[in-house]
């Protein structure tokens, strides 16, 4: 009697987990704009229908990426002091948006925070309280941060490149010269013209804010003493 045959190798049913994973990763390898549905259920070897299942649109998938990324960032140590602990969780937050760099533009996008965005905000929050910050000082403090908590600087301003020809170059930097000069000279010195160090630059900014922030606390402290 003949019958249908059955693989032993039965492909395993795929879940919520296994959509966002591999959402990362091709993001990772390709890009955030080309991250598709359907370049996904390829990477997956799936029909676009069956990532329906997991998540009901694009939208909710890049939700979920963020979660994922949000989701790689260390805690801090459980005897850490505010500053030490903050400063270790935001470097963490740091190194995961390394990883993907594509990260910071969609949180950026993002509307709503998930929980497991509000849970990374709070675990700052609680170190500044725990450290003896006010609710208003914590506040501000939140502000001060702003996207470093994320691992990223909002850059004021595009930096304009300069032009591929070597001649229209060189009329350009002329220009630049004589009305930016200060711009010009930071842009040609810092790091030998290649660029500063941006990481260098992020723990920089970032010391600077804590410094300032222990200081106020420290006035508060003695006010109210």
């Amino acid at each position: 009697m003949y019958g249908v045959r059955v693989s032993s190798s039965k492909r395993p049913r795929l879940q919520r987990h296994d959509v966002v994973e591999a959402a990362v990763a091709l993001a990772d390898e390709v890009g955030i704009d080309a991250l598709s549905m359907r370049t996904l259920a390829q990477r997956l070897d799936v029909v676009p229908m069956a990532l329906y299942k997991h998540v009901a649109n694009k939208d909710e998938l890049l939700d979920a990426m963020v979660d994922h990324v949000v989701g790689e960032i260390e805690p801090a140590g459980p005897d850490e002091n505010w500053r030490h602990g903050i400063r270790s969780r935001i470097l963490s937050s740091r190194a995961a948006l390394l990883r993907h760099p594509w990260a910071p533009g969609l949180i950026e996008t993002r509307t709503q925070a998930s929980p497991v965005v509000l849970d990374h905000m709070e675990a700052i929050a609680a170190s500044f309280r725990a450290g003896g910050f006010s609710v208003d000082l914590t506040h501000r403090a939140m502000h001060a941060i702003g996207s470093r908590m994320w691992g990223f600087t909002q850059e004021v301003f595009p930096t304009q490149q300069p032009a591929q020809d070597e001649t229209a170059r060189d009329q350009q930097f002329g220009e630049w010269m004589k009305r930016y000069p200060r711009i010009v000279e930071m842009a040609t010195e810092i790091g030998g013209g290649g660029g500063c160090d941006a990481h260098e630059e992020f723990e920089f900014a970032l010391d600077l804010i804590l410094d300032g922030l222990e200081r106020i606390h420290r006035e508060s402290a003695r006010a109210d003493g």
